[in-house]
């Protein structure tokens, strides 16, 4: 598929970049597209061109993408010693909780802030939204925004000290395995089997937590792309990111088909 080169920094021309300000906290959003809206937070360590290849993908599918700028350079081809400077300091942001479950990560309540002002900009029935590695629970902690219809968890990492451990509050937890039965909804979720950082542990956790609401699929390592940017050979090390920067962007491929499913979810859940 023709696009944008994967290993030169992605310029982000083709979105709007906009200062959004809620609840007092302002950040960079870029928006691009028309349709139902969908927040896509990047992974770790920031927006690189393969995060902004899929929300690309999200926007040509007929939705009207929201993608913060939470951390990292903005369009950087993740390199390793950069990677991990960004990584270190997300880890002692006050944002973020990193090491530590049953709490829900501070940002996200401007997420949720964000997922509300989507709505009423969009309009239709609600908004969507996915996260991915350190972001990868937030779009579970969204869901107590009503807005909120169709969650996507890829390879979600905190706590990264607790395979186990969901970093949620057990009442927050609670109140979204409520909604999600009363109101017929569910959370889908995508890791590889031999992921060292999003282990069967932590889906087993949310499994218990959730029950058939969850819905999880973990793809063989061998579906991931062998070549991927510094930051992931050389740091990560183990196959990671279903819908980034291991993904292969060819037919047949399992991880095209996980963005495929992701894509039809969000028009099952979210189309007028």
């Amino acid at each position: 598929m023709n696009g944008p080169s994967m290993s030169a920094d992605d310029r982000l021309e083709d979105f709007d970049s906009r200062e959004i300000v809620l609840d007092g906290v302002a950040k960079r959003v870029y928006v691009a597209g028309s349709g139902p809206g969908v927040i896509v937070m990047t992974e770790m360590p920031g927006i690189s061109p393969q995060v902004a290849r899929f929300s690309r993908w999200v926007r040509d599918a007929g939705f009207r993408v929201y993608m913060p700028s939470l951390f990292g350079r903005d369009g950087a081809v993740p390199g390793a010693a950069e990677g991990v400077a960004v990584f270190q300091r997300a880890c002692v942001s006050a944002e973020f909780r990193a090491f530590a479950r049953d709490g829900s990560s501070p940002v996200t309540q401007w997420l949720r802030a964000l997922a509300r002002l989507a709505h009423a900009e969009c309009g239709g029935p609600g908004v969507g939204a996915i996260g991915m590695c350190f972001t990868g629970n937030f779009a579970l902690t969204m869901m107590l925004e009503p807005a909120m219809l169709a969650p996507v968890l890829s390879q979600p990492t905190l706590p990264l000290n607790d395979p186990a451990g969901l970093e949620i509050a057990p009442a927050e937890l609670a109140a979204v395995a409520e909604r999600l039965d009363r109101e017929d909804l569910n959370v889908l979720a995508y890791r590889f089997a031999g992921d060292r950082y999003c282990r069967a542990e932590r889906f087993a956790a949310y499994r218990e937590a959730l029950g058939d609401r969850f819905v999880a699929r973990v793809l063989p390592d061998a579906a991931a792309n062998s070549t991927a940017p510094p930051f992931f050979e050389q740091v990560v090390g183990c196959p990671h990111s279903v819908l980034t920067a291991h993904l292969i962007d060819a037919a047949g491929q399992p991880t095209l088909a996980a963005r495929d499913e992701v894509l039809a979810f969000f028009k099952q859940r979210l189309a007028p």
